[in-house]
């Protein structure tokens, strides 16, 4: 790496940086000239002041205000029951399971919450996670995100349509999409939906940009990241990203019996699989990928591949400049992934308080209920007219007989509430350590894209296709990956994602109080696409 006055400057305004900050915690840095280490009980209590700067940090945060869509005032059919008893005719949650559920929710006692009563097998995912603490990075309450759209709301009606559309097109691959007449059709719809808050050009939702999400790197080159399609360098093996997927133009939870069943809480059928691996190359694909996924497997991939192809690291990591060290258990690979485990965790937790006890925000298969009951003349609901009136809706109930949503998986959806999405705080939480770690506009080598069957790769050339732009393209994939399965909405994504941002600028912001070598902050650029550095 070469060394230049620019970067030996930058070390000097470092070094003046880190001189205040230690003097700033009453602790006077070691000189060149003192002991090799300090002594037992000097360290203890420069430790002891960094853990206290760290909590200051925290507690005196600005406060934030939480606030609701005012769903759960509409009643038990607004928000989320899945696992309670449910009634036979209109599918509502028993109103006193619901009361039990709410009043443990509300008083955190672990008596009412062992006192909850289920409607079948299938327990309630994790519910006390809400009242959790975290003694790294901000805790899981100091972070707010806007209320999700109201049951009733045009914002709502959008993203219920956009829910069929998933399902209709699950099956289209991502690079035929421009010459689909059904595509078209989707994105004519979703373009006239005031309430759509997907990705536009110039006003308009157009094929290639239908299901994507509005980061810059989002709307560039392929439908799948690169990170989803380069081999796996789990050295000293390498593995294709060849994944066992579902078979084509199966769904499930299409008929009321069944969805009545799940809403109970009952144990489903294991889904059907394609005969042969394919690289993600269809929504289904997707789908299947982050059904069996574990909470950060993508981005720690991702973060093995670019150590493989050598990426640069970011301007602000301390070891860029150095003309003698590498980074490894700080600032290098190792540091690396930790933080990718690290921030995953910390970012579940605040969705975890924000899904219970704030939201409680309905699944679309339990929205999809009640549009179905609607229709049949079983109870009414205060649906917005944008969706009654949609062609997803009625292409929806062509195909599959029912307006319940079609989802990809027997079991439907887990157990906790949708607002915001697990997968999407994760996703949004490991792609902002990565960005601030590596060098964002480092252009990604011997790029490609999947064959229609899936069973190969095509090379793809695109200088667009940075590890900036594909890691936002990754987290999206992860995210709304979700949606294609019928499981969560498009805001429980992009509320995901900020959220698990700002849970990763936090841990980020403590890292500092760690290191001993000059550091001035990490460098990295926002989803919105702003460029900042993390003090």
């Amino acid at each position: 790496m070469q060394f230049s006055r620019r970067r030996l400057f930058r070390g000097a305004a470092n070094a003046a940086a880190f001189l205040a900050a230690t003097r700033a915690l009453g602790v006077e840095p070691r000189r060149e000239r003192s002991a090799p280490r300090l002594k037992p009980t000097a360290r203890a209590a420069e430790a002891y002041l960094r853990r206290v700067h760290a909590a200051q940090l925290m507690r005196d945060a600005p406060r934030v205000e939480h606030k609701t869509n005012g769903d759960r005032h509409l009643g038990g059919f607004a928000i989320y029951s899945k696992g309670l008893p449910h009634d036979a005719k209109r599918g509502e949650p028993d109103p006193a399971a619901l009361k039990i559920l709410l009043g443990a929710i509300e008083s955190g006692r672990h008596d009412q919450f062992e006192a909850i009563p289920l409607g079948g097998y299938l327990k309630l995912a994790d519910p006390q996670a809400a009242f959790a603490y975290d003694l790294i990075g901000p805790d899981s309450q100091q972070i707010a995100i806007p209320a999700p759209p109201a049951f009733s709301s045009a914002e709502q009606a959008a993203e219920m349509v956009e829910i069929y559309w998933h399902a209709l097109l699950r099956d289209v691959p991502f690079d035929q999409y421009a010459m689909n007449p059904l595509v078209a059709k989707a994105a004519a719809e979703l373009t006239a939906l005031k309430g759509y808050q997907g990705a536009r050009d110039s006003g308009h939702v157009t094929p290639e940009l239908l299901f994507r999400g509005t980061t810059r790197g989002g709307r560039i080159g392929p439908y799948t990241s690169q990170f989803l399609l380069r081999d796996l360098p789990w050295t000293p093996i390498r593995v294709p990203q060849k994944i066992r997927t579902a078979v084509p133009n199966r769904d499930y939870v299409v008929d009321e019996q069944h969805w009545l069943a799940l809403q109970n809480g009952a144990l489903a059928d294991d889904i059907a699989f394609g005969d042969v691996p394919t690289y993600i190359r269809t929504g289904r694909d997707l789908c299947e990928y982050v059904h069996r996924d574990f909470t950060y497997q993508a981005f720690l991939g991702a973060a093995l591949m670019l150590f493989k192809m050598s990426a640069p690291v970011d301007g602000g990591i301390p070891y860029d400049y150095s003309i003698s060290q590498s980074g490894f258990v700080t600032f290098g690979p190792s540091d690396i992934l930790h933080l990718v485990g690290l921030v995953a965790n910390i970012a579940l937790k605040a969705a975890w308080f924000q899904k219970w006890r704030l939201h409680m925000r309905v699944r679309p298969e339990e929205y999809g209920g009640r549009v179905q009951k609607q229709l049949s003349g079983a109870a009414t609901y205060p649906l917005h007219i944008d969706l009654l009136n949609s062609t997803a809706l009625d292409l929806t109930r062509s195909r599959f007989g029912t307006a319940l949503a079609p989802q990809a998986y027997p079991e439907g959806a887990p157990l906790h509430p949708s607002y915001p999405a697990g997968h999407a705080v994760i996703a949004g939480a490991c792609a902002t350590v990565l960005k601030a770690c590596f060098a964002e506009s480092f252009v990604i080598p011997q790029t490609s894209a999947p064959s229609a069957d899936g069973q190969s790769l095509r090379r793809y050339t695109d200088s667009g296709l940075t590890v900036g732009n594909e890691l936002d393209k990754l987290a999206e994939n992860i995210s709304y990956a979700r949606d294609f399965a019928g499981l969560h909405w498009r805001s429980d994504g992009s509320a995901g994602l900020a959220l698990g941002e700002s849970v990763a600028l936090g841990v980020l912001r403590e890292m500092r109080m760690t290191s001993h070598e000059l550091f001035d902050g990490f460098e990295l650029t926002t989803f919105g696409g702003d460029r900042i550095t993390v003090r």
